[in-house]
C-alpha cells in the first residue's frame, strides 16, 4: 500500500507542498527567535547606558552584571561581560529602535557585532545590514564585502545602461555590475596572460559567482558562436536570473581600448540572433580589464545600442610588489640563518 501512494502523483505534489510549509514555518520561527534575541540585547544594553549616565556605573558592574544574570539564568549563552559591552554599544549605535526592529533584528547577533567593529559611518552601517537581509550573506561574507568596500565599488562600473535599457531595469542593471571587481582568491601575477585568468576564475567559480553578485548563472567558457562560416569564442557566459538575460565577460589582461567594446559589440549581436529566447532582455556585455581611463571608456560606449559595462578588476597580491622586491631571496635567508647558527657556536 505504502509503494502504490507513494508513487502517486497527487502525493508527491502534496508532500512537497507540505514539505515546503514546513521549511517556510522553521525559517520564520527561527527568524522570530533572532528577532527577540536581537530586541532583548538592545533592551539590555539601553538599561546598562541608563544606569551608566544616571547611577554612575562604573565599567566594573558590568562584569558583576554577567556574574548574576549568569546565576539567575544558567543555561543562557551571551551574557558574557565581553558580550554586554556590545549590548552596551549596540544601543548606544542605534537610537532609531523602529529601524532595530525592522532591519537590525533580522540578522544575527554575530553580523550585529561585524557591523559594529568594521564600520562607524551610520549610513555605511544600514547599507551592510540591508545587503545581508537583501542577500542572505553568512558572517564571513559579510566580513569580506566590508573589507573590499564592496559599497564604494557597487554600481561604479562604466556603463550604458541608462541611454540603452528603460527604467527601471537600467537601474537595477547598473547597481548589478561594479569596478573593481576583487579576485583576491586567485594567486596571480599581475602580467598573467587572460586565458590564465578564464581558467582561474572558472576554477573558483563559486568564489566568483560570489564576487559577482547575486543572480549570476555561469553557462560556460569559450563559448563557440558561428556566423558565416567562421568561429568565434566568448571568454564568459553567463545567464542573470533577475535581469533576465545572458550576460557575456570579456577579460583582457591590459588597459581598456576602444577596439574592445566594439569586439565585445560584436558578441552580444550575435548572442542576441542565436541564443535569446522569447522573454529575454537585450543581452549585457561586462568588459573586464586590468585598467580602465573612464573618459575613454564613455566615449567607446557613447552611441552604442548594445547594453555594455566596462570595469577593473584586481588581482589581489598578499604581498605587495613594491615590498616583495625589497626583501632579500629565500635562498639568501637560508644562508643568512645558517651563518648565524654557526657563528654561535
Amino acid at each position: 500500500m505504502k509503494d502504490i501512494i507513494t508513487k502517486d502523483e497527487s502525493y508527491l505534489n502534496a508532500l512537497e507542498a507540505i514539505k515546503s510549509q514546513v521549511t517556510a514555518s522553521r525559517h520564520k520561527a527561527a527568524l522570530s527567535v533572532n528577532s527577540e534575541l536581537i530586541k532583548l540585547y538592545y533592551s539590555i544594553g539601553q538599561a546598562i547606558l541608563t544606569q551608566q549616565k544616571n547611577a554612575n556605573w562604573g565599567a566594573k558592574v558590568i562584569d558583576t552584571l554577567a556574574v548574576d544574570l549568569k546565576t539567575n539564568f544558567p543555561d543562557m549563552k551571551g551574557l558574557s561581560p565581553r558580550n554586554l559591552k556590545y549590548m552596551r554599544k549596540f544601543a548606544h549605535s542605534w537610537d532609531d529602535f523602529e529601524f532595530v526592529q525592522q532591519a537590525v533584528a533580522q540578522i544575527p547577533w554575530g553580523h550585529n557585532i561585524v557591523i559594529l567593529d568594521k564600520l562607524t559611518d551610520q549610513k555605511c552601517r544600514e547599507w551592510y545590514i540591508k545587503k545581508c537581509i537583501e542577500h542572505g550573506w553568512s558572517r564571513n561574507v559579510l566580513v569580506h564585502q566590508i573589507e573590499s568596500k564592496l559599497i564604494v565599488r557597487q554600481g561604479n562600473a562604466v556603463t550604458n545602461f541608462k541611454d540603452v535599457l528603460a527604467s527601471p531595469k537600467s537601474e537595477l542593471a547598473q547597481q548589478t555590475f561594479k569596478s573593481p571587481y576583487i579576485f583576491d582568491f586567485l594567486s596571480l601575477s599581475d602580467d598573467s596572460l587572460e586565458r590564465k585568468i578564464e581558467n582561474a576564475l572558472v576554477e573558483h567559480v563559486t568564489k566568483f559567482l560570489l564576487e559577482l553578485g547575486r543572480g549570476f548563472a555561469f553557462v560556460g567558457k569559450q563559448v563557440k558562436l558561428e556566423v558565416g562560416g567562421d568561429e568565434f569564442y566568448i571568454d564568459l557566459l553567463f545567464y542573470h536570473i533577475h535581469l533576465r538575460c545572458y550576460v557575456v565577460i570579456e577579460l583582457k589582461a591590459g588597459d581598456f581600448k576602444p577596439e574592445h567594446a566594439g569586439q565585445l559589440n560584436f558578441y552580444l549581436n550575435i548572442v542576441d540572433e542565436q541564443m535569446k529566447r522569447e522573454g529575454d532582455s537585450p543581452t549585457i556585455g561586462l568588459l573586464l580589464c586590468k585598467n580602465r581611463n573612464k573618459i575613454v571608456a564613455e566615449y567607446a560606449l557613447r552611441n552604442n545600442t548594445n547594453p555594455i559595462g566596462i570595469a577593473e578588476y584586481q588581482i589581489d597580491d598578499k604581498l605587495p610588489k613594491e615590498i616583495a622586491e625589497q626583501l632579500p631571496a629565500i635562498a639568501q635567508l637560508i644562508g643568512d640563518i645558517s651563518l648565524n647558527i654557526k657563528e654561535e657556536e
